[in-house]
């Protein structure tokens, strides 16, 4: 009876409306490229000051949750991911909207998003303390074993395996420049001052995506060949639909375990999703050309973390990635400390919490799908101007996290960078992944043996490390093995 009456405070309309506000305001925010979830939440937590903690805490989780969602809407339509989350669905949603399905590829977005958001919901208001616990197993050889396993997704993800080695590599090369995560020392630097940190991730990302594309369709356009920018349908097909129910699945309980362990993050768990949902395919070609189960497990991944985060937060006190460590200050900020004893002092707050999510989730659905077709007119404004806005938006989003210059010669080098490898072949994904994993495995296997006085034995020892090592074994000896039964399954029917 105490959960009831602590759920009908949600039905405070003013509750209710910071909830829609702070969702639609994330759902804007995360489809501008360059605004992130994380700054949107930052940015808002003063407007949380006069307000009860349950309405200020769960406008700000509807930030999170419609930011990481707006982020598909610049990725099917422009190719140009709104957050790092979205940069997965790129591979499939540009080219569905290339195809005039633009709506079905928004729409398929929104559906993924909301059955990961809901899934993920339940998991946090049923195992919320218990799953917390697991992530308190995780030390720096299981990040190092996690990180590795998903390196390995670039030999799914690329059609040539050298050349998605090649550009692995390279992104792993390009995640060594800046201060050493050990001892500081600079690396790669050549005496600029501005890539002491490394090369800014949202800028790279902009670049390699979207800027690269503009180089492409001018091309394209300066060669004469015309692009369809017609658009048909709003919803994806129930076929479609059915055919997508096992990704999202997949994805929301990928993006659930993802989101469970801290410091790793919505743009892992939506890469992890798409390769194991193209793995367990049984038509893999398709993926990459506008498939709509590609589009279900990423963004039904990405957006299950938001939910998923919350737990170790919520439970221990350790955020689950960025955004939830900026939640965390605002919750601090409203007299709250999360971990344990939150849940015995102020079982109001957390039950309103698990609420809100909820209802945010309900929100980001609703706004979604009565938005599609506004954004789909996007797609009608003529090419040259199109490309104009996209690289006035790639210099603002760039410019605007950080307000540092040198972020717009990353974006400039990496535009340049990804038309190159696009135009011979190479595969941006593996770049990205490799940019995203490269330095948590670097830092986390240098720790590790730092722990154990470089014991490779010792360092390898622990269940959960082993089952990640195991399976990056698999997933790189998985090619070869379908390749092998493909040859089989032929042999066979043809005998």
């Amino acid at each position: 009876m105490e959960t009831l009456s602590y759920l009908t405070q949600l039905l405070d309309l003013s509750i209710l409306g910071a909830i829609a506000l702070g969702t639609f305001g994330g759902l804007i925010i995360g489809a501008l490229p360059g605004l992130t979830a994380t700054m949107g939440v930052a940015l808002l937590i003063p407007m949380t000051f006069g307000m009860t903690p349950v309405m200020g805490i769960n406008m700000l989780i509807g930030i999170y949750i419609g930011g990481i969602y707006g982020g598909c809407v610049s990725s099917i339509l422009l190719r140009t991911p709104g957050t790092p989350a979205s940069a997965a669905t790129v591979l499939d949603g540009y080219p569905m909207a290339q195809k005039g399905r633009a709506g079905a590829a928004l729409g398929m977005a929104t559906i993924g998003s909301a059955v990961g958001g809901l899934i993920a919901a339940v998991i946090l208001a049923t195992l919320a303390p218990q799953l917390a616990a697991i992530a308190l197993e995780f030390g720096a050889p299981e990040y190092f074993a996690l990180a590795l396993f998903g390196l390995t997704i670039i030999a799914s993800l690329s059609g040539d395996i050298l050349k998605g080695a090649i550009s692995g590599m390279l992104g792993v090369l390009i995640a060594c420049v800046g201060a050493d995560p050990i001892t500081g020392a600079l690396r790669y630097t050549f005496g600029i001052s501005g890539f002491a940190s490394g090369f800014a991730f949202t800028p790279a990302l902009i670049g390699l995506f979207a800027l690269s594309e503009v180089f492409t369709q001018m091309e394209k356009f300066a060669a004469g060949e015309i692009v369809s920018r017609k658009i048909a349908g709003r919803w994806p097909t129930w076929g479609e639909i059915r055919e997508s129910r096992s990704a999202l699945i997949r994805g929301s309980l990928i993006g659930s375990f993802i989101g469970i362990v801290p410091g790793t993050g919505s743009g892992t768990a939506s890469w992890i999703a798409y390769n194991e949902t193209k793995r367990a395919s049984r038509t893999p070609e398709k993926f990459g050309t506008g498939y709509a189960p590609g589009i279900a497990a990423t963004e039904s991944a990405n957006n299950a973390v938001c939910a998923a985060a919350l737990i170790p937060l919520l439970a221990l006190g350790i955020p689950g990635d960025v955004v939830t460590a900026v939640l965390m200050g605002g919750l601090m900020i409203q007299g709250l400390a999360p971990g344990p004893l939150m849940f015995q002092s102020n079982p109001d707050i957390i039950v309103g919490i698990f609420g809100g999510t909820f209802i945010a989730t309900i929100f980001m659905f609703v706004f979604g799908m009565a938005l599609i077709p506004l954004f789909s007119r996007i797609l009608m404004i003529p090419r040259h101007i199109l490309s104009v806005s996209i690289i006035v938006f790639c210099f603002i989003g760039s410019f605007a996290i950080n307000l540092n210059p040198v972020d717009l010669y990353t974006m400039v080098g990496f535009g340049v960078l990804g038309w190159g490898m696009q135009k011979f072949g190479f595969s941006q994904a593996a770049l990205c992944i490799a940019l995203i994993l490269g330095p948590m495995m670097e830092s986390n296997l240098r720790r590790g043996l730092l722990q154990t006085h470089d014991n490779v034995i010792e360092f390898a020892s622990g269940p959960i490390t082993q089952l990640f090592l195991l399976l990056t074994v698999l997933s790189l000896a998985w090619p070869m093995i379908a390749k092998r039964l493909a040859s089989r399954r032929s042999a066979t029917s043809q005998d």
